[in-house]
């Protein structure tokens, strides 16, 4: 069997098993997800049942990103052997693996509203 054959079967093995988890900060929320970055387990520690909706709902959010990125990160590990650390498609590859976008442990947060200035600027009457 010729060498990159199998290492293509030993990188496709290897990530039928591959998986990240995150937990948020406050144990609130802990996701897994695969390779591609789908959901695969989602469970809630006893301070999610302190949090409002929304607050959940980002912290959610906020570790499945990181569990994405963490799983993308392997991912390029695996397959460095295979397609060249130093290739373009290696390059690629590590392209597409996107930069946190806050500290881990913050969730995002919605930029404010125009309620708070009384409403749109631009419903004013004159």
């Amino acid at each position: 069997m010729p060498e990159i054959v199998r290492r293509a079967a030993e990188a496709k093995a290897r990530l039928q098993h591959l998986s990240a988890t995150a937990t948020s900060p406050d144990g609130a929320v802990t996701v897994t997800v695969n390779t591609s970055g789908a959901l695969q387990e989602l469970s809630f520690g006893p301070r999610a049942d302190e949090l409002p909706r929304t607050r959940l709902a980002e912290a959610v959010l906020a570790a499945a990103r990181r569990a994405q990125i963490d799983a993308a990160q392997q991912l390029t590990s695996v397959m460095a052997p295979v397609i060249g650390d130093d290739s373009a498609a290696m390059s690629f590859l590590r392209e597409q693996i996107p930069a946190p976008e806050s500290p881990a442990g913050e969730p995002r947060r919605k930029p404010p509203s125009d309620d708070d200035f009384g409403g749109p600027i631009l419903r004013r009457g004159l």
